[in-house]
């Protein structure tokens, strides 16, 4: 007798647990782990918890996902963090998106920010009441009374709907429960208030260019599109959202300059082991480090922008 065939297996989307509508490609682990050795100096196989390949998936909104969905741990980000390429990136007050976010908050109001870092996101708004929450922080919460080293969940317990603006930068990306986290951001502020996320997206110049590895798991775990994070906020409760493209700054243009000079494209392998996809961002390397530090930025709107940003609101008491 002849066995039935196998169905395939088929991930559904973290925002609507829809089927994923298509695999856009499966990644070796391998690969993966020698990229983040070799470029990063971190190990990401703890992380991978012994799983050999990755699926690359497309879902109904256009959100991009792997699957499996599998975060990195402390040991993996400590590493990662210790660049000083990132270390120059967190630090960045002007990053495109902390303009956008800053204009939605007024004098005296009362902000979270979700997965802070450094806290840089304080300097564009000196006159709001800030809080910073991050279980990793790097600082000395002793030293740095805005910050606060727990998680949301731990924070919600004596601190639920005190805020009047819940904010999260390239946070979203990172956490194997996108849904869970903005429910929590939404809890967190008063009826009225707004919650602001920015995040990585698709299409765009990172995901153009070939073994962009900020991009891969277990770093990135979801790529977004306006779709996608307009249905997160009103699964999650929230009203009118509002999405934005957030305009390039000096600390993250590099890869719109790598994507303009590369010779070679991902469209359907964003992560490969082939001479082209090593070679074609190697020789853009120079002239798009120099394009990034002389040339004016490129213009907001010109582009798809360098990420996302959604504000939405909690509706207000009945």
């Amino acid at each position: 007798m002849t066995e039935p065939a196998a169905v395939p297996h088929v991930p559904r989307c973290p925002v609507t647990g829809e089927p994923a509508i298509r695999r856009v490609q499966v990644i070796d682990a391998r690969l993966l782990t020698a990229l983040w050795r070799i470029l990063f100096r971190a190990d990401p196989r703890p992380s991978f918890r012994g799983v050999g390949r990755f699926g690359l998936w497309e879902s109904p909104t256009g959100l991009y996902f792997f699957d499996p969905m599998l975060a990195g741990d402390a040991d993996f980000y400590a590493r990662f963090y210790a660049n000083r390429g990132m270390q120059g990136y967190l630090r960045d007050p002007d990053r495109g998106e902390f303009g956008l976010a800053a204009a939605e908050i007024r004098p005296g109001d009362r902000v979270l920010d979700v997965g802070c870092g450094f806290g840089t996101f304080r300097h564009r708004v000196p006159d709001a009441r800030y809080t910073g929450l991050d279980p990793h922080f790097a600082g000395d919460p002793a030293t740095n009374p805005w910050a606060r080293a727990e998680s949301l969940a731990d924070h919600l317990v004596a601190h639920e709907g005190t805020y009047d603006v819940a904010c999260a930068f390239q946070v979203m990306e990172h956490v194997e429960d996108p849904a869970g986290l903005l429910a929590e951001m939404a809890r967190a502020v008063r009826p009225g208030g707004k919650v602001v996320v920015g995040v990585p997206h698709v299409p765009s110049a990172p995901t153009r260019v070939p073994n962009w590895l900020t991009n891969a798991v277990p770093h990135h775990l979801t790529w977004w599109t306006e779709r996608a994070l307009n249905d997160l906020a009103l699964r999650s409760g929230l009203v009118v959202p509002k999405v934005q493209a957030s305009p390039w700054a000096r600390s993250d243009v590099f890869v719109y300059w790598l994507d303009r000079f590369g010779a070679v494209r991902a469209t359907q392998r964003h992560f490969h082991h082939g001479f082209g996809s090593y070679v074609g961002p190697l020789l853009a390397i120079l002239p798009a480090y120099i394009a990034s530090r002389v040339m004016p930025l490129p213009a907001a709107g010109s582009d798809e922008g360098v990420s996302l940003l959604l504000v939405a609101r909690r509706p207000e008491a009945a």
